[in-house]
């Protein structure tokens, strides 16, 4: 019993100095690292955006798209016609290696980080040739090589298309949130971590530059209501 008196005292000791030094490991060495310039938004930025040019390309979203085109041919009073349908996905990126020092702002009034991304890029199609349908024909595709060349300038046709698709509206829109969604999150995490829960990350396309600040707060609308919105507009 007395053994355990006299070793209690020196318990509370050893938990408050196992305190403090979780707090020096912690806090304080955050602290000391903001006094001292160490971990500052700055540093953090710069580092956060040479570990983004080391990933090259960000794939920020992918669609699949189907196209439907027709040719026809005349010759000699005969005809032909020839329907393709083909399936194509369709990545959209953005290369981080064009991410330049000049492009991360820290507007320290504000505690902003704010990056300019650079443009979204399309990339593809890549089509399905094993789901590709064609039909049609006619007494020329009989007497001529017609099929051939209505089948190559379908195929010609139908990658345009697809590509005309993937750059339409409701895609780019969806293509470029997903894509700040990114940036932003990429940029906050390192910032949370070290202790700035305070700092805001504004992401923005070279495009948008001068477009005003809050054209970009809604973004909280479902793929599902941006294909429902367009099917009332038709």
């Amino acid at each position: 019993m007395v053994t355990g008196r006299l070793n209690k005292p020196i318990v509370i000791a050893a938990i408050i100095v196992a305190l403090l030094i979780g707090l020096l490991l912690g806090g304080g060495l955050r602290a000391f690292d903001r006094l001292f310039g160490g971990g500052n938004p700055e540093t953090i930025a710069t580092a956060s955006l040479q570990s983004m040019r080391a990933q090259n390309r960000l794939n920020v979203f992918a669609a699949r798209y189907v196209s439907v085109t027709s040719s026809r041919t005349s010759r000699f009073g005969f005809s032909a016609e020839r329907t393709l349908i083909l399936p194509g996905d369709v990545r959209y990126e953005v290369d981080l290696a064009k991410l330049q020092p000049k492009d991360v702002r820290w507007d320290a009034s504000s505690r902003t980080l704010r990056v300019r991304i650079p443009d979204l890029e399309i990339a593809g199609p890549d089509v399905d040739l094993a789901s590709a349908r064609e039909y049609g024909g006619g007494v020329l595709a009989v007497v001529s090589d017609a099929d051939n060349r209505l089948d190559t300038a379908n195929r010609a046709a139908a990658v345009a298309d697809l590509r005309k698709q993937a750059s339409a509206e409701t895609p780019m829109r969806l293509a470029r949130d997903s894509a700040r969604a990114a940036i932003e999150r990429s940029f906050a995490m390192p910032l949370k971590a070290a202790g700035y829960d305070d700092v805001k990350v504004v992401a923005r396309f070279a495009s948008e530059e001068g477009l005003p600040d809050d054209s970009f707060l809604d973004r909280s609308r479902s793929y599902n209501e941006v294909l429902e919105e367009r099917a009332q507009s038709r």
